[in-house]
């Protein structure tokens, strides 16, 4: 959807370099199921990286992507000039977790058991939510979450979400929060009041502990903006790496 809308804009000032992770999207997946580290990852970037022979590039990931480029930046410094965080997650942290549940339950999504914990709530929210509550999470507008759909479905996104089961499962991966005081790189974090999925606290958590970070929020969207907020985004993000 990024190519559909705000990449689209960017790409006028900017090349733009698009690569799905192995097993996301149009990616094949490996023959391993259990070759989906952050190291796999990262080593995935390091071969891109070579074989195009830049010098060093803008990162821009959304959501997890925002994630991954903190651990390429963490791992690989001198391959990264600035960072572009948009709507940044932290998959492993209880922080995340919590926005995702009190999103579901602000949503109008129920169902959780007196005494439960973060991990049986959460777990029990996406595992009942459908499609309709999927969307009130993350978007704002529900016209742009159909079309998002549409999107997907026109992408033949073959692969979606073996990546992400297999890297929340990983409890061999140290801590990234306790790493992002280590990046030296200059990075723009972008969010949105209404994002039910990552949201405020996690950027925030992001921010405080990189070195030289600025923090924006936007207004009107949630955790989409590039889509429902493409042009607000892309000024943001142009005038950053400019």
């Amino acid at each position: 959807m990024f190519e559909r809308t705000a990449g689209s804009m960017i790409a006028m000032e900017r090349t733009i370099i698009y690569y799905e992770q192995r097993g996301c999207g149009r990616t094949d997946k490996p023959e391993d199921d259990g070759a989906y580290k952050i190291s796999h990852l990262v080593a995935d970037f390091k071969e891109f990286h070579r074989l195009f022979g830049w010098e060093k590039v803008d990162l821009l990931g959304y959501s997890f992507g925002a994630e991954l480029a903190l651990e390429i930046a963490n791992t690989l410094p001198h391959t990264v000039n600035r960072l572009v965080l948009s709507a940044p997650s932290m998959i492993q942290s209880p922080l995340q977790k919590l926005v995702q549940i009190a999103g579901f339950a602000s949503v109008g999504a129920t169902g959780i058991g007196s005494g439960a914990t973060i991990d049986e709530a959460y777990q029990v929210l996406w595992n009942h939510a459908d499609t309709a509550m999927v969307d009130k999470l993350l978007f704002q507008d529900p016209s742009l979450a159909a079309m998002n759909r549409k999107w997907w479905e026109e992408s033949d996104l073959v692969n979606t979400g073996l990546m992400m089961r297999a890297l929340e499962d990983d409890s061999s991966r140290p801590s990234l929060e306790e790493r992002l005081s280590d990046i030296p790189h200059s990075a723009l974090i972008l969010v949105v009041t209404f994002d039910r999925n990552t949201g405020i606290p996690v950027a925030s958590l992001i921010h405080d502990r990189l070195q030289h970070s600025t923090l924006t929020i936007l207004s009107k969207s949630a955790h989409f903006p590039d889509i429902e907020e493409s042009e607000v985004f892309t000024q943001y993000v142009c005038s950053f790496l400019r």
